[in-house]
């Protein structure tokens, strides 16, 4: 007899850990273990778990209103808004769920953009290793086999390029092209920062074209890399930008922003979402945006990230047959390895820390921006078990 299919449809591949309580940088198990968690929900819980102001925020808005759409005025949605648009460099503000919600709207809004200005520019270039979430617009859009197969006809109109390739992408370039969509620091595709000065010319390219620059900064973005958006390294400024992640703070949110220029097709009905920009995601946002911009706590997130690499330089010196590099900016870190990673992230995981992998037999070391020092020495001294252990 066959086994019924079960409820949860099977598409994780599911630890058997069960968390029932998070505090700070530290996850609960069910059994009454606690893990150091270098996770962060993949870099959503930026501020860690049940950080007070967000708790005190979420339960003063939850007893005042929860959802009334987007037929109505919602001011906790205008004061977000205004609050990212005075510290980006955006004009305009629409709300997601999610990132892969914002890919969509990103990839509308040049599409019409373009439509608007009465030229046939559709074709998007983006890159190998990208990832912009997982519907059918955004896998298109990372044109990985893996992703993309056997999900039948895709969105039409992208082009993948391989990363860091300078040539292939000044002739893909050319004014016929409507757009670039490029992650600052890819996250899924192990922890591949772009440099600044490709930024900068990629920026320079997309002026001379005419092509409009998109950033999917859903990973990198929220001050994760020491400042509140991974491009300002660059000293650059996108035309469209995809945000979610750790906007919310663990609570569902996304936002794309934009330039009145980009923006400037969509108008009313052109686009829409049921929840987007509902009073409890927004007051949290709202919180979290203030938290990250007060004054010392993008510098903190500097200091802890050059103190967790230099700590991870000595490890991989420690453990040559190990790890073979340290890569990232901030506190978006990653160890390719020599070792197979799926087995190091198990390792981490016998030695109650929490990590998680990516492509290019990396694993990511994605802790709360409000990790300590302390939590860090703790979390070196299980990696280095980990490492001892095979």
């Amino acid at each position: 007899m066959n086994a019924p299919f079960p409820a949860l449809l099977p598409t994780y591949n599911r630890t058997p850990l069960r968390f029932e309580r998070g505090e700070g940088s530290w996850l609960i198990e069910a059994s009454g273990d606690r893990y150091l968690d270098f996770t962060s929900g993949i870099a959503v819980n930026a501020l860690g778990h049940a950080h007070p102001a967000l708790v005190e925020v979420l339960k003063t808005q939850a007893e005042a209103l929860w959802h009334v759409s987007n037929l109505y005025t919602i001011p906790a949605q205008e004061a977000l808004a205004e609050a990212l648009v005075a510290h980006t460099f955006a004009d305009t503000a629409f709300f997601t769920n999610s990132g892969t919600e914002a890919a969509e709207l990103a990839i509308k809004m040049v599409r019409k953009y373009w439509h608007d200005q009465g030229q046939a520019r559709e074709t998007i270039l983006t890159f190998e290793g990208a990832f912009h979430g997982r519907s059918t617009g955004a896998i298109a859009a990372a044109g990985s086999e893996k992703m993309t197969k056997g999900f039948g006809a895709l969105m039409p109109g992208f082009r993948t390029l391989p990363w860091g390739d300078h040539d292939a992408l000044r002739d893909a370039l050319d004014d016929t092209v409507a757009a670039v969509m490029i992650e600052p620091v890819q996250g899924e595709g192990g922890i591949r920062p772009l440099p600044d000065q490709c930024l900068k010319g990629l920026r320079d390219l997309c002026d001379q074209t005419g092509a409009l620059l998109v950033l999917d900064e859903v990973q990198c973005g929220m001050g994760r890399t020491g400042r509140l958006f991974a491009h300002e390294w660059a000293g650059i400024a996108p035309d469209i930008m995809m945000v979610a992640k750790g906007i919310g703070g663990g609570f569902p949110l996304g936002a794309v922003l934009a330039t009145a220029k980009a923006a400037s097709s969509m108008s009313a009905g052109t686009h829409g979402s049921t929840y987007g920009g509902n009073p409890l995601a927004c007051a949290v946002g709202a919180k979290v945006l203030e938290i990250m911009t007060e004054d010392g706590f993008l510098d903190a997130v500097s200091r802890k990230g050059a103190l967790l690499r230099q700590k991870l330089e000595g490890l991989l010196a420690a453990h040559p047959e190990v790890f073979e590099e340290v890569r990232g900016q901030g506190l978006m870190l990653g160890l390719k390895c020599r070792a197979q990673n799926s087995d190091i992230v198990k390792a981490a995981q016998t030695a109650h820390l929490l990590t998680v992998p990516a492509a290019d037999n990396v694993i990511r070391l994605l802790p709360p921006l409000t990790i300590t020092e302390e939590e860090i020495t703790e979390a070196l001294t299980r990696l280095e078990r980990a490492a001892s252990s095979l």
